[in-house]
């Protein structure tokens, strides 16, 4: 994959991926409606005398927002769609949506709390079109991902008998692709906290408003979703032969 899993951020400058190509026709289309609509502010207030604020004419283009936080809302909808070809689609979906609604936001300090919050309710519209329910939690008590522990069953199975750190060895077994591969199976409404809060580097607070939640659900899911990565790394090793487990009695 060429999205960074381990660095849980994408840093610096917006490097190129592959839909670069695909959607520089978008840009291109991004950019020259801003300039109109910000040609057709402008002109609308000239024409009726009215005087437009310091915040508005502070606000940046619409375009160089979405320039900034292409990489990590591509990444996001990549982990929300399980496919490259979906998430191309979602990525265009939730920026044609940003692009109609940017002017009616009015905290520009939580440009990407938002561009998050539109592109998670794009991936809900899909999926409800699709017959699917993204909300929908298994309500059952007996979870039985709740009594997985990872770190236990490494201990107890020791795939790597000559090592100091057999967690940091298990990890290191996944290449990028495969950790898509574990976060694809993940229950819809747990994956997402998981992605918000621990690979995109989300507050609590801030995923509550982006899922559109109260905070002890997010908790709640949290920890169940850890749960059920836990054991679909687990699962996932031993199925593709990355770990050698002992055999049953």
């Amino acid at each position: 994959m060429d999205i960074p899993i381990e660095d849980r951020e994408y840093s610096g400058p917006a490097c190129r991926l592959p839909l670069d190509d695909a959607l520089s026709g978008l840009f291109d289309v991004i950019e020259e409606l801003s300039t109109l609509m910000i040609n057709a502010a402008e002109g609308t207030n000239q024409t009726t005398g009215a005087t437009r604020s310091t915040s508005t004419t502070a606000r940046p283009p619409f375009a160089e927002v979405v320039r900034q936080n292409l990489d990590r809302l591509y990444g996001y909808c990549v982990h929300l769609s399980g496919d490259r070809m979906d998430a191309e689609d979602l990525l265009q979906d939730a920026l044609i949506r940003a692009m109609r609604a940017y002017d009616g936001l009015r905290d520009q300090e939580a440009v990407k709390t938002w561009l998050f919050t539109v592109a998670t309710n794009c991936a809900r519209d899909r999926w409800r079109a699709r017959g699917r329910d993204p909300g929908s939690v298994p309500l059952d008590a007996s979870d039985p991902d709740d009594a997985f522990s990872l770190f236990a069953t490494i201990a107890i199975e020791d795939p790597f008998p000559y090592s100091d750190a057999l967690h940091l060895d298990f990890l290191r077994l996944f290449e990028d692709e495969d950790i898509q591969a574990v976060f694809t199976t993940m229950t819809p409404a747990f994956r997402a906290p998981i992605l918000l809060t621990t690979i995109h580097g989300f507050s609590c607070k801030e995923a509550t408003e982006i899922l559109q939640i109260p905070l002890g659900t997010l908790l709640s899911r949290l920890h169940r979703g850890r749960k059920q990565l836990e054991r679909g790394l687990w699962e996932y090793a031993v199925r593709r032969r990355l770990v050698t487990v002992s055999e049953e009695p």
